[in-house]
């Protein structure tokens, strides 16, 4: 496109230039030579000037428009340009006319021609020519008073620009040129404003609904305030004003005060205004936007200024056009403006004519369901109208809808940094030209500020809160580091570059504030509109208001800028509506003396503790540094990390060994800051090795700059310090006399002498933190120096940016190799991971389960690990306490519970015993891990990475998310929407090779993932009839698979950008498949692991039963849950694959049968004996699959109830999951599942029948049962009498009880119990079933408990829970048989 503008450029210049050359010379010759003065040569030189006059009128601009890449015109240029071309085309024609009589008389009559055509006749021809001219254009121009003409015109210069194809960057520019648009002005405009008292814009979809149904048009959303448009020709005004106050009054009614979902409670107050307005567009080529000005805008917000809560008021112009006989008033004292008390309403047939008459659209709507229309503009299928009404959508909506994602997927719950800027116009005063150059200035200086730092205008308004704009950083796709610093850098840019623009720092106002906003689709299905609201959002505009003339910012964004304190000022407390804790607020100041002459490294290094897994590294610093003491031998230690991987404190460390050897150490730490300060590294560096941040004066540090540069530089260039370390040298005359270039290489020059003076060993060793950030000007000076290895240096780097990359290839060089060493930092290794969580915490050891999730989610990055406890921390989740060897604690479940926890801990280091007195770091036992929220930090990380992907590959990362780390291609495509499951596999692979995520090692990789054309098999007919082991491979097979996350923290930060209404459909839908596969392996019966639960507990069965044998689609979905449970049961037991090899991590991390002693291992073995009697098989050993089962299937599924909300459902399955890890012999995580359950039944307890009896009599069974396998038989038998008792089965306490207990049990009937059991219906037989199973499982716990006392009363009740356990297996076989024959 822009070769072709470049084309047109060059070819009609030289068409013009043609022009003027061929004319030019015409007109000199005849009007300088009298020879030439007859009528033919007049006709040729009036001809001539025609000609260039038209010419000139429109190929200059086409020029000078397609040189700069623009395509507007103004509309007073338009029709000048129309005039004047329209004038000299029909002069030339006349022109021509009178040329071809006067040719003709020359021919055909030449004896008349002096006296046809003489010198009057040839005067009276130009005279008529140009004496019409005038009149001409005054006819034309009073013609286009006429509004039609003008509406014409508008219409005629719309339909050209749509024609035109809008050119657009493929990337961000720096600069990107601002296109204006003319103004738009209709008459007849009414305008609705809306506005609420409460803290924020709850606009459901019936109240939305109201208004387009009565002819409005929601032009523009803003927070807490809605402005809605109703077109009306002038002459309906006084009806349309009417209309609009019915839909008001209608408003005020049915929603003027009600409480929303969100807890707050929705005030709203109306104001009205009519009168003409005028639409603005502006914008760059890539993004516009519209906004709406003039004098009614000015007065609907006065009125709604004026309104209280359900109060409607009328501006003056709309009380002076409306039907005043209808409506009732109440005038407001010293205002024009009138309140409305009440009116007569109008008939059904007035408001269907009323709304008949409306300016509407070509094409039109209908709500569904009523009968009134509404204004809409559809796109066209024509390619240019949609790319030009493109431009009004943000950019990350339109990749999502060439995507083709769903509508419902482009919402998302993201942590962004807003920045709000308000502008003080006098809009009274302002004429809509002047305000349409304020607006294109000013949007052309945001997006020069913005775009480095892909900051986005998310809208503008002009009503409201006045002229504002609300930009926005880390949207989707546009997110990058630091965004909170580079939204704070952009204020006091824009705030500076404004305060120059509009005269005066009061005039501007700026908030930045930082955290978690809905950021999606928002308003009516109708009327959408993509943008970004939320509660910080709310609070960036009212900081704006509240705090003018300078830039304000929150506490979370002055902690996420990681500034050094003296960046910023706080700001005092003030009240904000619908603020109520808003939290420290600071003022953002920027560039200060103390940033200018830097600061020293910010880490403290602990005196107590070592730095941990750095042995290496400080090996290294120190082996160079006894060289360069004892042969002088100098270095450079590079050592490169990504963000958190701990090179400030190993830097910290390095300082501080260097100290220790008598060195003096230079040391600095770097911002994101100083990339953009011309000199800011070398001057930092400097500063402090000269010793120039302790002096407070300036004298005082001029004597001490010509101190230490004596005979460095000479005294003339010491003024070229002056702005560099706020010094005031006198100027020199040599510096004086110096051009600008001359200057600048001055300057550099004075620059490498002080350097080479500094490092020339006097300094001792220089330590650079993030040297990364080393500006440009500094590296022009540094590096020479830095490739003569002149001084011994020590500096860490970040990958990813030009100084890192330099520094490598200079490693790399192998002149250079022998002096600069480059090292990459190592992650920690899990047990360094675990010694520095017990430093951190000061205890002796920590839990496994603590170590375990610290050591997956950190990935061995110190910083993680640093953010995951302090999340821990503050969220109050641990629990230090005093372990004692050989303490016995109290006889109840929460005893045992501590005593698990306690049983296997991680010692600080290999001298520490776990078992010996100290401090121990324990999880609360109602705190589940898994629902621990992550870190803001840790997932704007996340969420960096995750926005490098393209939006399938987001979606894709986001429906394996919900499902959770580990996941199966048939679950995935199952949730994912229809549109991109042909592109699952395509899209699998990719992230693959980007390694987020992997195929696990048992897993074929499909062979046709890159074939997008072949879906995976999500239904039973794709997959029926193939054999896993067949030698050719589907593409129904080849398709299975278990993939699992590299990263745990971007599955966690991507399942949080779920908005809960799509996250709860989708942990649905992931239930309703795992539903299918909710039973025990074909080894194992195929039954639930809670005997009959699911008859017991709902009569009907949902997804099927589960007895039967699956069919082979449901087989191949089960090998792929089996691969999935066991990678998860190996990612719970061990922490990382690196710690296998540490015969430490095995140890700790082993979780079969916790025992607190020997002989309850025992115990546990022969328990499992017993209670697996009841299922008919051995599982004391189990190497069944339901050990993969359990991780697979009942956990999620327990995890996905929660989620819904579905108390009772999850725990139904935190049960299943307790009797699985039971029946599997893992009595730890039972106890942990039941820990869960009890939580949850705690938080449910006051609701009524949420838990059935049956649960809780299993609950209290599981309990008894964990409690005989860790040998606490007292608080077993406690636990299983009361599931007795649930379960309507008394057993009796004392022996006189249990004598009477055994002569009734003698007395049981089973006739009666199988005549019984065969009247019943099935699902009340079932149930009794399930009934009878458990109470069996209690009574044969009991018999096996009560046997080990080796008492005669022990004996007694033994036998007693034997005699009613026989009497229980013999109607539970009664029912059995009856079911059986009844199928």
């Amino acid at each position: 496109m822009r070769e072709l503008q470049r084309l047109h450029f060059w070819l009609f210049l030289g068409i013009y230039l043609a022009a003027l050359l061929g004319n030019g010379p015409i007109i000199t010759a005849v009007a300088c030579d009298h020879r030439l003065h007859t009528p033919m040569c007049s006709f040729l030189l009036n001809l001539s000037l025609l000609d260039l006059g038209s010419i000139s009128t429109t190929v200059p601009t086409s020029v000078a428009k397609s040189l700069w890449d623009t395509r507007d015109i103004s509309y007073a240029g338009c029709a000048a340009q129309l005039l004047l071309f329209a004038f000299l085309i029909s002069a030339e024609y006349f022109l021509l006319t009178v040329t071809a009589y006067d040719r003709s008389v020359a021919i055909c009559k030449p004896l008349h021609y002096g006296t046809l055509l003489g010198s009057r006749s040839l005067n009276l021809v130009v005279a008529v020519l140009y004496a019409g001219a005038p009149a001409a254009v005054n006819s034309l121009i009073h013609s286009m008073r006429s509004q039609e003409l003008k509406d014409a015109l508008w219409k005629l210069i719309q339909g050209e620009r749509a024609k035109k194809t809008l050119a657009t960057t493929a990337s961000v520019e720096a600069r990107l040129p601002v296109q204006a648009q003319p103004t738009l002005r209709q008459r007849g405009l009414l305008c609705g404003f809306w506005k609420k008292a409460s803290t924020r814009l709850f606009l459901s979809f019936p109240l939305s609904t109201e208004m387009l149904t009565f002819g409005g048009d929601i032009l523009k959303f803003a927070g807490d305030a809605v402005l809605v448009l109703w077109r009306a020709p002038h002459q309906e005004l006084a009806k349309t004003i009417t209309l609009v106050l019915q839909c008001s009054w209608q408003i005020q009614k049915k929603y003027g005060s009600r409480d929303t979902p969100v807890g707050q409670k929705v005030q709203l107050k109306i104001g009205i205004s009519a009168g003409p307005m005028n639409v603005v567009f502006f914008g760059d080529g890539r993004r516009r936007h519209f906004c709406i000005c003039d004098r009614a805008l000015n007065e609907v917000c006065e009125a709604q200024e004026l309104a209280n809560a359900g109060e409607v008021i009328l501006s003056a112009t709309s009380w002076e056009l409306c039907e005043r006989h209808r409506l009732r008033i109440k005038h407001l004292a010293g205002k024009r403006a009138v309140k409305v008390t009440g009116m007569d309403q109008m008939s059904w047939s007035e408001c269907q004519d009323a709304l008949r008459k409306l300016v509407q659209h070509p094409v039109s709507h209908r709500l569904e369901g009523e009968g009134a229309m509404r204004p809409a503009l559809v796109l066209s299928n024509r390619p240019k109208v949609v790319e030009v009404l493109g431009k009004y959508i943000p950019e990350t909506a339109l990749m999502k809808l060439d995507d083709r994602l769903p509508l419902d997927f482009f919402s998302e719950l993201r942590p962004v940094t807003s920045l709000f800027i308000q502008l003080q116009l006098a809009t009274d005063f302002i004429s809509t030209a002047e305000l349409c150059t304020v607006l294109l200035n000013a949007s052309r200086m945001l997006l020069e500020i913005l775009c480095p730092h892909k900051g986005k205008i998310n809208k503008v308004l002009l009503f409201d809160k006045g002229c504002s704009f609300l930009c926005v950083f880390g949207l989707t796709g546009e997110k990058l580091p630091y965004k909170s610093l580079h939204a704070l850098q952009s204020a006091i840019q824009i705030l500076n570059s404004f305060s120059t623009m509009f005269g005066g720092k009061k005039a501007v106002s700026v908030a930045v504030t930082s955290g978690m906003v809905f950021y999606g689709v928002n308003g009516h299905p109708l009327r959408r509109e993509y943008t970004v609201i939320g509660q910080k959002v709310n609070l960036a505009a009212r900081m704006m208001m509240h705090y003018p003339g300078l830039v304000s910012c929150d506490a979370a964004t002055y902690a996420a800028s990681r500034l050094p304190p003296y960046y910023f000022k706080e700001l005092p407390e003030r009240n904000m509506k619908g603020i109520s804790h808003p939290g420290t607020l600071y003022q953002y100041v920027g560039i200060t003396k103390e940033s200018i002459l830097g600061m020293g490294l910010t880490k403290e290094r602990s005196e107590y503790a070592p730095l941990l897994g750095r042995e290496k590294e400080i090996d290294l610093f120190v082996s160079c540094l006894k060289a360069y003491k004892e042969l002088g031998q100098r270095h450079i230690l590079a050592f490169e990390g990504m963000m958190g991987s701990g090179k400030s404190h190993l830097l910290t460390e390095l300082a501080y060994l260097g100290q220790a050897a008598g060195h003096r150490v230079v040391a600095v730490e770097l911002l994101e800051v100083n990339v953009r300060q011309s000199f800011s590294a070398i001057r930092t560096l400097m500063a402090r090795a000269l010793g120039l941040q302790d002096c407070e004066l300036c004298s005082d540090k001029e004597r001490m700059l010509q101190t230490k540069l004596r005979g460095t530089i000479e005294e003339s260039s010491y003024c070229l310090l002056n702005d560099i370390f706020l010094v005031e040298f006198p100027v020199s005359d040599k510096v004086r006399d110096m051009g600008e270039p001359q200057r600048k290489k001055e300057l550099h020059s004075t620059w490498a002498k002080v350097l080479e003076k500094a490092i020339g060993g006097e300094f001792g060793i220089f330590v650079i933190d993030n040297a990364h950030f080393i500006d440009p000007a500094s590296w022009s000076i540094m590096s020479p120096v830095l490739r003569n290895v002149s001084l011994f240096m020590v500096m860490s780097l970040a990958p990813g940016y030009a100084r890192t990359e330099s520094f490598c290839k200079a490693a790399a060089d192998e002149t250079m190799s022998h002096n600069i060493t480059y090292l990459h930092l190592d992650k920690l290794k899990p047990s360094a991971v675990v010694q520095k969580v017990c430093q951190d915490l000061g205890v002796v050891s920590i839990s496994r389960d603590l170590a375990r999730f610290l050591i997956q989610r950190s990935s061995g990055i110190p910083y993680y690990c640093e953010e995951l406890l302090r999340c821990l921390r503050r969220s109050d989740m641990l629990l230090s306490c005093t372990r004692r060897r050989g303490e016995k604690g109290e006889d109840n479940w929460e005893s045992l519970t501590a005593s698990a926890v306690e049983a296997s801990p991680l010692a600080a280091s290999s001298s520490s015993s776990a078992g010996d007195d100290g401090r121990v770091c324990i999880i609360r036992p109602d705190v589940n891990l898994e629902n621990a929220v992550l870190p803001v930090t840790l997932k704007e990380i996340a969420l960096a990475e995750l926005d490098r992907l393209k939006p399938l590959k987001q979606m894709v990362l986001k429906h394996a998310a919900v499902i959770g780390p580990v996941f199966t291609t048939q679950l995935l495509s199952h949730i994912l929407p229809a549109g991109i499951r042909h592109k699952m596999n395509c899209l699998l692979d990719m992230l693959v090779r980007d390694n987020i995520l992997k195929w696990l090692k048992n897993t074929e990789v499909p062979e046709d993932v890159q074939d997008p054309t072949k879906g995976p098999a999500t239904s039973l007919r794709a997959e029926s009839g193939v054999e896993r082991s067949s030698p050719s491979k589907t593409t129904a097979e080849r398709q299975s698979g278990v993939l699992a996350f590299c990263v745990l923290p971007l599955q966690e930060a991507a399942y949080q950008l779920w908005p809960e209404r799509q996250r709860v459909a989708l942990h649905h839908k992931c239930a309703a498949f795992l539903e299918r596969h909710v039973h025990k392996c074909k080894s194992c019966s195929q039954g639930d692991f809670v005997a009959f639960h699911r008859f017991a507990v709902t009569s009907t069965q949902d997804g099927g039963s589960c007895q039967g044998p699956a069919d082979q689609g449901d087989s191949r979905s089960w090998e792929a849950l089996v691969l999935a449970g066991e990678q998860m049961r190996r990612d719970r037991t061990h922490a990382t694959e690196d710690a296998e090899d540490d015969l430490q991590q095995q140890q700790a991390f082993m979780e079969e049968d916790f025992g607190v002693a020997g002989r309850f291992l025992a115990k546990s073995e022969e328990t499992t004996e017993l209670s697996s009697k009841s299922d008919g098989k051995h599982s004391g050993a189990c190497s069944c699959e339901c050990k993969a089962i359990v991780e697979s299937v009942l956990v999620p599924l327990a995890r996905h109830y929660l989620a819904m909300g579905d108390a009772a459902r999850a725990f139904y399955y935190l049960l299943e999951c307790a009797a699985a890890y039971l029946h599997v012999s893992n009595s730890y995580m039972a106890l942990v599942k039941l820990n869960e359950a009890e939580v949850l039944r705690n938080s449910v307890e006051k609701k009524a029948n949420v838990i059935a009896c049956f649960e809780e009599a299993v609950f209290f069974s599981l309990k008894g049962e964990v409690c005989c396998r860790t040998g606490r038989m007292k608080l077993a038998k406690k636990m299983i009498r009361e599931a007795l008792s649930l379960l309507k089965r008394q057993f009796p306490r004392t022996c006189i009880g249990a004598l009477v207990k055994s002569q009734v049990e003698k007395l049981q009937c089973a006739a009666y119990v199988a005549r019984r059991a065969a009247s019943l219906p099935q699902e009340a037989r079932r149930k009794r079933l399930a009934w009878l199973l458990q109470q069996s499982r209690c009574l044969s716990l009991l018999e096996h408990l009560f046997s080990l006392e080796g008492t005669s009363s022990g004996q007694t009740f033994s036998r007693l829970a034997a005699r009613m356990k026989a009497n229980t297996d013999r109607a539970a076989d009664s029912y059995r048989a009856a079911d059986s024959r009844h199928r």
